[in-house]
């Protein structure tokens, strides 16, 4: 039977919790320490009779963590990180990006727009791997194992670190057909006129317009022949003629430069979506999330259809370091 003694096996049971978290099961976590599943399962119990509390809620087809195993998660795999830095350190080895990162992304946005970055990441950082995974959703930092999100649109849920990196413009695009042969309005209350697609996550009976230079707002009621919560569908609808619908502008790009779709009110535009980089708060970041950040904060600027926020009349987001800090 596995002796553990006091000290320094305690880090090698908060090791093998965290690995059953991130993979998922008991047998996963195993067959990544190169052991077998009683000796995990075995390692798990004892740190939980250390700690005097359950950490994780099994079932025969399902395992979660328990409030006190997330707070438990969340505390091992700062202090696992920070002690690999202070070895690191002593051992006169640079700190150099190692290891896996997990990253939630949104799910078109991040099929083709950020993909050259990550490549870039990847690239020089050849002791890094990626888990990519695009949803349209806040994610659950700890239950998920996510170490940082690219988020579209307000971050709302307190207590996250949220880093401003870029805002996408929005504009009113339809087809031509949708039309009927009238020239397009220049004017919101025209718009209101036509028939809508929503795009809900961001509008759905109402749609707020600014004009470009004036900063005049203007807000009119919509009844949608369509909502949906896709981007793709709401570009793919309005290239079908079913209505006028409001994109980002990297999102119609070649539809609007092929005359596919048009632009409807030029001088008007939906406000923008921020871009943020948001990962939970800890005391210690390891070095493969600060150079993500560092890619993503260099590279999205230079996106088409993507700009700085509030550029071209703000001060390049005065809140980015006051965020950082946390």
């Amino acid at each position: 039977m596995e002796k553990l003694s006091i000290g320094s096996d305690r880090l090698d049971l908060l090791e093998t919790f965290v690995r059953i978290v991130e993979a998922g099961s008991l047998s996963a976590a195993a067959q990544q320490q190169g052991t077998t599943q009683p000796t995990v399962s075995r390692r798990l119990q004892q740190l939980e009779r250390i700690m005097g509390l359950r950490l994780l809620q099994r079932s025969t087809h399902a395992m979660k963590l328990t409030e006190d195993g997330e707070r438990c998660y969340g505390h091992a795999k700062e202090l696992l990180e920070r002690w690999h830095a202070i070895e690191s350190d002593l051992r006169g080895i640079q700190d150099l990006p190692r290891g896996n990162l997990r990253v939630l992304v949104p799910s078109v946005f991040g099929q083709q727009q950020l993909i050259p970055p990550l490549v870039e990441f990847l690239t020089n950082h050849p002791d890094v791997s990626v888990e990519w995974l695009l949803h349209d959703r806040m994610p659950d930092f700890i239950a998920e194992s996510i170490d940082c999100a690219i988020r579209i649109g307000a971050v709302d849920t307190p207590g996250l670190v949220a880093i401003r990196l870029a805002e996408l413009p929005r504009i009113v695009v339809a087809a031509p057909s949708i039309l009927g042969g009238r020239p397009p309005p220049s004017d919101p209350v025209a718009l209101a006129q036509l028939p809508w697609i929503a795009l809900n996550t961001f509008y759905r009976e109402e749609v707020v317009l600014r004009h470009v230079q004036l900063g005049e707002t203007q807000r009119f009621a919509i009844h949608p022949r369509l909502s949906t919560d896709h981007l793709h569908a709401l570009c793919n609808a309005a290239l079908a003629g079913l209505g006028v619908g409001i994109a980002s502008a990297w999102a119609v790009a070649d539809a609007l430069g092929d005359g596919r779709l048009i632009q409807l009110a030029p001088e008007w535009s939906a406000p923008p979506l921020p871009i943020s980089l948001v990962y939970p708060p800890a005391r210690f970041r390891p070095a493969r999330l600060r150079a993500f950040i560092q890619v993503m904060r260099d590279y999205l600027p230079q996106v088409p259809g993507v700009r700085l926020p509030g550029s071209p009349h703000d001060l390049l987001n005065r809140n980015r370091d006051r965020a950082e800090q946390g």
